[in-house]
């Protein structure tokens, strides 16, 4: 099963696309990194430019992968209510492409990607990073944290839903 995770944005959109088999063994090898990147906008684009952007790389990175789940991250609270409404925009549009294609989706929040990948809801960027480097037998930490996180949430799709 090929799975993208989704970590939304209006200027930097990460993705991340996993090939999970085998998910009831739990064998090292059942997860395997397919890509991973960012889908980014410039600042001098009107938001609908922006939004258009997004929904057009998505369908691109969805004709190459075929995923059969994407997974997002369902962000619930916002330090920066500033940020708060143009990345709602930009998850929106992914939920909208994702639907239009038919493609379930998962939502997850950060503390549960958090527990997920590391035991712990609370911990720290790197330590998700190393984790997802594990899990996923790559030779280096994705350099865009926005790709790092996206991988993470799809790994924690397959530790919380296909598991399950």
């Amino acid at each position: 099963m090929i799975i993208i995770g989704i970590d939304p944005g209006t200027a930097t959109t990460g993705y991340g696309i996993i090939k999970a088999k085998n998910l009831k063994r739990k064998a090292k090898n059942n997860l395997k990194c397919l890509g991973y990147g960012c889908i980014k906008t410039s600042p001098e684009f009107s938001d609908g430019e922006r939004l258009k952007k997004i929904n057009q790389e998505l369908n691109k990175i969805i004709r190459k992968y075929k995923p059969k789940v994407l997974a997002v991250e369902n962000v619930y609270f916002f330090k920066n209510l500033k940020t708060a409404m143009p990345v709602s925009q930009a998850k929106g549009v992914i939920l909208f492409t994702a639907s239009r294609k038919k493609i379930p989706i998962y939502e997850f929040t950060p503390p549960q990607v958090k527990m997920a990948i590391t035991g712990y809801g609370r911990a720290e960027k790197k330590e998700i990073q190393k984790t997802i480097k594990s899990i996923l037998n790559l030779k280096e930490i994705p350099k865009s944290d926005d790709a790092a996180d996206a991988l993470a949430i799809a790994v924690c799709y397959t530790i919380l839903v296909k598991t399950s």
